[in-house]
Order: C-alpha cells, then sequence, then structure tokens
C-alpha cells in the first residue's frame, strides 16, 4: 500500500499558482526584465525537468509497471498532439482574438494536467513529488508571462488578460490535483505506476520541445549555465536522498 502525501500535492500546486501570478505580477509592473529574465527560468527549468525525469521519475515508474515504456511514449505523444493541435490554430490567418483564446484555453489544459502530476508524483513519495515541483514550479514563471503577452496581442485590454491569465494559468494547477486525490487514493500500485510513466512522458515534453528549445532560440549569454545548473541542482537533491 503507497501512502499517499496528498498535503504536499496540494501544497505544491498552491506553490505553482504562486509562482505563474509572480510571473503575471512581474510582467505588469516590470515588462523589460520580465522579458529578459524568462529564458533563464525556462531553461533552469528544462535542465531540472529532463534529469528528474530520466535518472528518477522513470526508473520508479519501471520498477512498478512492466508496461511503463509504453505509457511513457503514451505520455509524451499525448503531449505532443495536445499542443500541435492547439498550435495549428494560431497563425496570422487566424483572428486577432482567437490569437489569444486558443493558446488560453491549451495553457488552461496545461495547468490542470500539471496539478494532476503533482498528486501522481506525490503519492509515490515526498521526494518523488519534490523533484517533480523542483522543475514544474519554475517553468509557471514564463507560462503566465507568456500567456499574458498572448492576450494582449489578442487585442485585449492589460486588465483584462491579467485576470483571465490568472484563471487559465494559476487557478487551474490547484484545481487540477483537487480533482485527482479522490481519484488516485482508490489506485493500486501497478495502475499508479502506469500513471507515473506517463506524467513521466509528459514532463520529458515539457522540457525537452517546450522549455530546452528556448535556450537555442534565444540569444542569452548564459542560457546555458542556467539549463546546467537545473540538471547540477536535480542531481544534488537526488543523491542526497538516495
Amino acid at each position: 500500500m503507497i501512502t499517499p502525501h496528498f498535503g504536499f500535492a496540494i501544497l505544491a500546486s498552491f506553490l505553482a499558482a504562486g509562482v505563474t501570478t509572480t510571473g503575471l505580477y512581474v510582467i505588469r509592473r516590470f515588462e523589460t526584465w520580465g522579458h529578459n529574465n524568462a529564458t533563464y527560468f525556462s531553461c533552469f527549468a528544462a535542465g531540472a525537468l529532463l534529469t528528474v525525469s530520466f535518472l528518477h521519475i522513470i526508473p520508479h515508474a519501471f520498477s512498478m509497471n512492466e508496461q511503463a515504456p509504453v505509457y511513457l511514449l503514451a505520455g509524451y505523444l499525448a503531449f505532443h498532439l495536445i499542443n500541435r493541435f492547439i498550435h495549428a490554430y494560431v497563425c496570422d490567418s487566424t483572428p486577432e482574438t482567437a490569437i489569444g483564446l486558443i493558446p488560453l484555453l491549451g495553457i488552461g489544459l496545461h495547468s490542470m494536467l500539471d496539478g494532476v502530476v503533482y498528486a501522481i508524483t506525490f503519492s509515490v513519495s515526498v521526494l518523488t513529488g519534490a523533484l517533480a515541483t523542483l522543475g514544474m514550479v519554475l517553468h509557471e514563471f514564463p507560462e503566465g508571462i507568456v500567456t499574458y503577452v498572448l492576450l494582449l496581442r489578442g487585442g485585449f485590454t492589460p486588465k483584462k488578460a491579467w485576470l483571465l491569465a490568472f484563471l487559465a494559468a494559476a487557478l487551474t494547477t490547484p484545481l487540477g490535483t483537487f480533482v485527482a486525490i479522490p481519484m488516485i487514493h482508490q489506485l493500486n500500485r501497478t495502475v499508479l505506476g502506469a500513471l507515473l510513466a506517463v506524467s513521466a512522458g509528459a514532463l520529458v515534453y515539457v522540457g525537452a520541445t517546450h522549455l530546452l528549445p528556448l535556450a537555442e532560440r534565444e540569444e542569452r549569454p548564459y542560457s546555458l549555465v542556467a539549463t546546467g545548473g537545473g540538471v547540477l541542482v536535480a542531481i544534488g537533491i537526488i543523491l542526497t536522498h538516495a
């Protein structure tokens, strides 16, 4: 019987919502600083997420379910298809309002799934949940900024853009955790291992496909250092608790 640590999952989800809100606050009050440093947060988060996924979460999932590789691939492909579907509608021929609203819906779904991931990983152990939280919470900061900027581009006023970004990118994360907790409480080790593998696939996608390319596209002098910092911090935590 796996002892769930739902209190930590709830705390992590609210922490993520707080970091997203901080990103929204920064972009409103310190727009230049927010744009200049969002890339570093993304790079650090990418390094941490990939390290945590490959060195801790994936091996843990494999030990719980022998079909975990299948679920790992399914998780990655599912997030890939969701994001492809979303971005297919974000183009120059799309009406201006849709340019903001369509990504908003995708980010809202993504943030809710983040909350589900918190519930799953903390159900395995506090360490597993904490390691997943390390990278995921940091990527919430630029996510809030991106959501706000897209809404402004879609023609929304700064006030309305901030409110919609807060609802979609911040509040949906605790909502996802609260929705997932009652279901996870009833799961056995094999099913939980499958869900953990799906979550790992999602984390790998977020890190490798969504965040890491920023280090290549953005000309920031210390982006590689930020990525390496995420890797080293994650390794340090894993070795400390090994």
